[in-house]
């Protein structure tokens, strides 16, 4: 036999040998962390927990920042109610930057929710028209606060800030874009 024959057979058996220890390897435990998405089994059983993106731009009128959005709970639909999504209680909503690369977060920004009933014998979102954040007509409401980890050091950004409610309809939530989203 020659000695190219010779080497072609180890190295085909090297590939086999390569390629089935590849394939079992493959079919073990391996450590990782679980999808926050709709898909996976923990987030399929709490929606509320369900982040599904982020986006990041240089902010128009302060171009020397940027903004960031996250989006949580996605395909709510306002016909969901009376009992409409809220965000999650005893749960860390955070957003992670990595300013260097190196694939770990420099900077952590990190929602905590707090649920409040102004009447708890009544599972209503509502119980007449809500025109301001604080109107006692909003049965449930929320606040949040926000931390910012930087550095090993966490500082309490926000306290007790109130949740914009949900937009569950003219009748409920008349002028919701002047009164309730942006009441500047």
């Amino acid at each position: 036999m020659s000695r190219t024959r010779i080497r072609n057979r180890v190295v085909a058996v090297a590939a086999t040998v390569a390629l089935g220890a590849g394939l079992f390897t493959g079919l073990g435990p391996v450590a990782s962390h679980a999808s926050s998405h709709r898909e996976a089994p923990l987030t399929a059983a709490d929606p509320q927990i369900d982040n599904t993106d982020v986006y990041a731009f240089v902010s128009p009128d302060r171009p020397n920042t940027v903004t960031l959005i996250s989006s949580w709970i996605p395909f709510e639909e306002p016909a969901g109610g009376p009992n409409f999504f809220l965000w999650a209680e005893h749960t860390n909503y955070s957003i992670k930057i990595d300013n260097n690369g190196d694939a770990r977060p420099d900077i952590i920004y990190r929602w905590v929710f707090t649920t409040h009933y102004r009447n708890p014998n009544t599972f209503l979102y509502n119980n007449g028209a809500v025109t301001a954040l604080n109107d006692p007509n909003l049965n449930i409401y929320q606040t949040y606060d926000l931390f910012r980890a930087k550095h090993g050091d966490t500082v309490r950004l926000l306290h007790n800030a109130p949740v914009v409610p949900s937009n569950v309809g003219k009748a409920s939530m008349p002028g919701y874009n002047a009164h309730l989203f942006d009441p500047g």
